[in-house]
C-alpha cells in the first residue's frame, strides 16, 4: 500500500508533456485496473505487479499489452484498438512532421504524465539513441487519450485510463522501465512481400529483427545501437538458431509471395489512420468521440500506390477498400454522454483482442 501511494507520489511530479491543463488537480490517474482485466490477468495467471511490454502496429492500429509469466515469458494479455494516429508508415524524422515514432523505446516512471490536457498520457522517449545516432528531431511523442493525434498514438480516454493504470501497478511492482516496440505493420511475410519497395524497408527489416527475437524467445529483446542500425543480443546458440531459421523461413514465405505476383505497394495516408472498429462502428454511428484530428483525412483511408520493380517512383493508385465509410460528424449537441460512452463500450467491445 505504502508503495503504491509512494509512486503515485512520484507520478504527480512526472513529466508533463502533451500540455498540462485542466486535469491538475485529478485524481484519474489513480483509478483502479478495470475488474474484467483484472479477472483477464488472473485466467493467465499474472498478476497486476507482473512486468509488462507493448508492441504497437500502425497499419493495423493496434497496440498489444503483454504480461511477463512466472517462466520469464511473455504473454498476450489484451490488444488495445488506436483511435488516432498521424502521418504515413516509417519512422518520425524532425519536429513537426506528424510523424508517430517506429523503433524500441523506454516508458519510465518518469514519462508518466497524470496531468495531461489529453485526459492521461506517458511519453515514448522520442528522441532514443538510435534516433539521436541520426540527428533526428522532436519531443513529447505520447501515447494519451482523445482521438487527436499530431505525432502520438491517441486510445480514447476510456482506453488510456486502463493502460495507464497497468503501467502504474507496473512500475509499483518494481519494473523499472517498459519496453515499447512500435513497427509500421505486422512483420508478416505478407506485409514484407507488400512494401518491399518502399523507402523504408531497409529501415523495416532492422525492426523485424528485434520483433523475430522477441516472438521465437517471448523474452524482452537486449536492444542497442551501433552503425546506424539497432542491433540486438543474439541470446545463446540455441537461440540464436532459432530465430535464424524463422528469419530464413520467412523470406522463402515472401520470396514465393512475389513470383506469384503479389505487387509491391506503397500506402500513402492522407494523414494516419484508426482502426476499424471506430471507423465502421463509430463512424456509422455519426461520431460520439469528441474531438477527432482532420476527420476528413480517416474517412477515405489509404490510398495503394503501385511501387514498380525498378524502384520507388510512385504512379496512381486505388484506395483500400473502406467499409462503412462516410463523414465522420462531430458530437452534436443531441448525443448525450449516456449515449457516447454506449458507442464507446460498443467500440471496446469490437476492438479488443485476447490470445
Amino acid at each position: 500500500m505504502l508503495k503504491t501511494t509512494t509512486l503515485g507520489l512520484i507520478l504527480l511530479l512526472a513529466l508533463s508533456a502533451c500540455q498540462d491543463g485542466q486535469y491538475a488537480a485529478s485524481t484519474r490517474h489513480l483509478a483502479p485496473i478495470p475488474p474484467a482485466t483484472l479477472a483477464l490477468m488472473s485466467t493467465k495467471g499474472v498478476s497486476p505487479a507482473d512486468p509488462i511490454l507493448m508492441r504497437a502496429y500502425k497499419k493495423e492500429s493496434e497496440i498489444e499489452l503483454w504480461k511477463r509469466g512466472e517462466d520469464g515469458k511473455y504473454a498476450l494479455l489484451k490488444t488495445y484498438p488506436m483511435c488516432r494516429w498521424s502521418g504515413q508508415l516509417g519512422p518520425k524524422i524532425r519536429e513537426g512532421d506528424r510523424q508517430a515514432p517506429e523503433g524500441f523505446y523506454a516508458v519510465t516512471p518518469a514519462s508518466m504524465n497524470p496531468n495531461s490536457s489529453l485526459y492521461l498520457s506517458f511519453n515514448l522517449g522520442y528522441p532514443n539513441e538510435y534516433d539521436r545516432s541520426l540527428g533526428r528531431t522532436g519531443a513529447h511523442l505520447m501515447v494519451h487519450g482523445s482521438c487527436s493525434s499530431r505525432g502520438c498514438f491517441a486510445m480514447t480516454d476510456e482506453a488510456i485510463s486502463e493502460l495507464y493504470a497497468v503501467v502504474r501497478e507496473a512500475f509499483a511492482g518494481g519494473q523499472r522501465a517498459v519496453q515499447f516496440q512500435s513497427y509500421p505493420f505486422r512483420m508478416t511475410p505478407e506485409n514484407l512481400a507488400r512494401h518491399r519497395q518502399d523507402p523504408n524497408i531497409a529501415f523495416w527489416k532492422n525492426l523485424k529483427q528485434g520483433s523475430d527475437r522477441f516472438e521465437v524467445t517471448k523474452a524482452e529483446p537486449s536492444v542497442g545501437v551501433a552503425g546506424g542500425r539497432y542491433v540486438f543480443d543474439a541470446g545463446d546458440e540455441a537461440t540464436a538458431g532459432a530465430v535464424a531459421r524463422r528469419q530464413a523461413d520467412d523470406e522463402r514465405q515472401v520470396a514465393a509471395l512475389v513470383a506469384g505476383g503479389t505487387p509491391a505497394v506503397r500506402l500513402v495516408y492522407e494523414d494516419g489512420g484508426q482502426h476499424r472498429s471506430f471507423r465502421e462502428t463509430m463512424i456509422a454511428a455519426g461520431g460520439g468521440l469528441g474531438e477527432v484530428s482532420r476527420p476528413e483525412a480517416l474517412a477515405a483511408g489509404p490510398r495503394e500506390v503501385a511501387m514498380p520493380a525498378s524502384g520507388p517512383v510512385a504512379v496512381a493508385g486505388k484506395r483500400e477498400p473502406v467499409r462503412g465509410a462516410v463523414a465522420l460528424k462531430p458530437a452534436g449537441p443531441g448525443r448525450t454522454e449516456a449515449e457516447r460512452q454506449r458507442l464507446l463500450k460498443i467500440f471496446a467491445a469490437a476492438g479488443s483482442g485476447q490470445e
